[in-house]
């Protein structure tokens, strides 16, 4: 266990969320200690934001930082996330679109009963597998209502937000200098590194000299530090991730605000649409293979219903992620360290999931150098990114369109050892949970039933040969009795916008 720190400075490449968020954790956890931190940006380069969502491990992070999520979310526009609808990722009729939730502690009241029903679909019986009547977070997102827990309800709840990224990386930043972080704008032109590889100074273009002994890389795509310069190996999974590019703009909001993200499969990709208090974020995630980005605009376009006059951004994503996120006397966060597609809004995930492990390792290192931990570290983080690619790249696996060949290259693959084993579980009618347990995936980011939504809510299920009729008496569920439960259940709980209301209020 450290008494002290290993370094005295640290200096963050790169601003944006990533690059605040970096700097308040480390300001935040290491206050005590005798320690320098500055942040270098550039106003010459603009950073990159493909998505403005989140996973609930934020509120956690924030809890850390001390902060109330009424002060940021205020700050941000920000609005609370039940989970993910995603519409048109099946071409059968009754599986147009399912519900990917948050856990609530009430869904455990029929879970049995989800899983019992899934066995007997993969048996042929016609009972109803669909995950969506089974759990509250799909009932809230229908009935626009905030997820949070009402006053002295002794129920556990998980939710996530909806944000402006462009207002939070503002709003950290404020934290930060309050925090007595410093800030410097600059362009870095040149890294110079030590005999053994290490960093020992960056120079800006002004020709200045910047040494310290510990650097944060969160220049984004570029990766200056960790991929340019030190030359860590690029793990692709551009083989079974197929989408490159985005095409973005926002939208005015409506007149009620939805308390879910909205992910509708389109020709050669998927849409998003992102309720904030003020607007909506809106982005077409798709591939260059099969679409040029002129024609990706204009059918994003025709999807939204806009006029010729509108304006939209492009952007190009790199995915994968490097061997290491923590090399030498470096340490990347965010985008320079990888990056999976935005369709369960995992960025912010992994980067402050990348800082919060990086100061338990230096914290619990048994060498002054507080490097021991490194190699754990690295281990535990390429596992992260590998687990939640083979969760993303079953979206497309288990996609039945037909329509273009972008969606019959999305299923064309072959999947990973672990995923290949949950499918051939999965297709085989066997137990999905006990898999993922032996494979530690439920130890990441996506636990069982989430697993189970994706599946089961694309309809992933052998032709019915037989009627509910044949099912004993004793196996039939009341389908009736769980919507009331979860109707009832969902009484309790405010409205999306009153609960945004309140916090101004307040």
């Amino acid at each position: 266990m450290q008494t002290s720190l290993p370094f005295k400075k640290i200096i963050i490449i790169g601003g944006g969320t990533a690059g605040w968020m970096s700097a308040c954790y480390l300001a935040k956890m290491w206050q005590d200690y005798d320690l320098e931190i500055k942040i270098i940006e550039s106003d010459a380069i603009g950073t990159i934001g493909v998505g403005e969502g989140t996973t609930p491990s934020i509120k956690g992070f924030f809890e850390q930082l001390g902060i109330e999520a009424k002060e940021w979310m205020l700050a941000c526009n920000a609005t609370y996330k039940t989970g993910i609808r995603f519409v048109n990722w099946s071409s059968d009729p009754n599986y147009k679109s399912y519900f990917h939730p948050f856990y609530s502690q009430l869904d455990e009241y029929f879970q049995h009963e989800f899983f019992q029903n899934i066995q007997l679909k993969h048996r042929g019986f016609d009972v109803h597998a669909h995950p969506d009547q089974y759990l509250l977070a799909s009932e809230l997102a229908q009935q626009r209502k905030a997820p949070i827990e009402p006053e002295h309800y002794p129920f556990d709840m998980a939710y996530a937000y909806h944000f402006d990224a462009t207002l939070l990386a503002q709003f950290l930043k404020k934290k930060a200098l309050q925090w007595n972080v410093t800030h410097q704008v600059a362009t870095i032109n040149e890294v110079k590194q030590k005999d053994d590889g290490s960093i020992a100074s960056v120079v800006t273009e002004s020709g200045e000299t910047i040494e310290a002994d510990f650097f944060v890389d969160c220049s984004g795509f570029r990766s200056l530090l960790l991929g340019k310069t030190l030359k860590v190996p690029y793990n692709s999974f551009a083989d079974s991730l197929l989408n490159d590019s985005a095409v973005t703009i926002v939208t005015e909001r409506e007149d009620t605000t939805p308390s879910m993200t909205l992910s509708t499969a389109l020709s050669c990709g998927w849409a998003w649409r992102i309720p904030l208090t003020n607007r909506f974020g809106n982005g077409y995630v798709f591939s260059s293979r099969f679409q040029s980005p002129q024609d990706a605009e204009e059918e994003f376009r025709r999807h939204l219903a806009l006029p010729e006059s509108a304006q939209f951004n492009h952007l190009k994503m790199r995915v994968g992620h490097f061997a290491k996120g923590w090399e030498k006397n470096v340490l990347a966060v965010g985008l320079s360290q990888g990056f999976i597609e935005p369709l369960e809004a995992t960025a912010l995930h992994f980067a402050t999931q990348s800082v919060v492990d990086f100061v338990s390792a230096v914290d619990n290192s048994t060498d002054q150098a507080g490097y021991s931990n490194q190699t754990a570290y690295n281990n535990k983080l390429s596992d992260r990114f590998s687990c939640v690619r083979d969760y993303i790249e079953l979206h497309y696996l288990a996609n039945s369109r037909h329509d273009t060949p972008y969606w019959k290259a999305a299923r064309s693959h072959t999947p990973s050892r672990r995923l290949q084993r949950i499918l051939t579980t999965w297709h085989q009618g066997k137990s999905v949970p006990r898999v993922l347990d032996e494979e530690a995936v439920s130890l990441q980011l996506f636990g069982h039933e989430s697993w189970l939504c994706l599946l089961a809510g694309k309809g992933v299920f052998p032709e019915s040969e037989h009627t509910i009729d044949a099912l004993p008496t004793a196996m039939r569920i009341d389908m009736q009795k769980i919507k009331h439960f979860v109707e009832t259940s969902a009484k309790h709980y405010p409205l999306h916008d009153d609960a945004l209301a309140a916090l101004k209020q307040s």
